[in-house]
């Protein structure tokens, strides 16, 4: 099972994501919600949560993590505002326009990114807005070069923070920055990309009202 707290670099940039929620959201979704940790920090800002993810192992996690005691929990989910479904985004039936905040952390590369979005977009409610965190491929020396400032940082967070992984399953991106920034821009017009400095990028958008 995977540690109630820990650090990696999916973790390190959930702030991202939580500083994307609309004031007052009274509903949100996480795509692919692995072991439930952002769906818990959603649920603080949220009046009702969301976790969806096709792993069983995973969703089972989640849901044990919403049973944690409370001082294992640095951040824990008020009762009743959070649930977690097993199934497959892409084909679940989803109400359109229903959430006012969509979101995702390192998922997005396990499914078609653009069918991805284009999902997402539609769930939202006019107004409303969406924040990815992901992964992309290194395809050019100038892709490497980016990457390489990464290196000792990374290493002096390895020695501040616990590291530890949700379990969840890990698959290598096969879209590089360039490509997860075309096709963003062409599914989610005016939307903002930013590549950081942890081998992440970031989407955020808000829905045309």
């Amino acid at each position: 099972m995977a540690r109630v707290g820990y650090w990696n670099h999916n973790v390190h940039y959930q702030p991202v994501i939580l500083e994307a929620v609309p004031a007052d959201c009274a509903k949100a979704l996480d795509v692919g919600c692995g072991d439930g940790m952002l769906a818990c920090r959603l649920a603080e800002r949220c009046a009702e949560v969301t976790g969806i993810d096709r792993d069983a192992r995973m969703i089972a996690v989640a849901r044990a993590r919403t049973r944690a005691p409370q001082r294992v929990l640095a951040r824990t989910a008020p009762p009743g505002r959070l649930r977690f479904i097993e199934a497959d985004f892409l084909a679940y039936p989803i109400e359109e326009a229903s959430v006012d905040f969509v979101c995702a952390n390192t998922s997005l590369h396990h499914m078609n990114f653009a069918d991805a979005l284009v999902a997402m977009a539609t769930v939202l409610r006019p107004g409303g807005r969406l924040a990815v965190i992901g992964l992309a491929a290194d395809a050019s020396v100038g892709d490497y070069l980016a990457a390489a400032p990464a290196l000792p940082v990374d290493l002096v967070y390895h020695t501040i923070y616990r590291r530890g992984e949700s379990g969840a399953p890990v698959k290598d991106p096969d879209m590089s920055w360039g490509e997860v920034r075309a096709v963003a821009g062409r599914v989610l017009p005016g939307v903002r990309y930013r590549r950081h400095l942890l081998w992440r990028y970031s989407l955020l958008w808000r829905k045309p009202p």
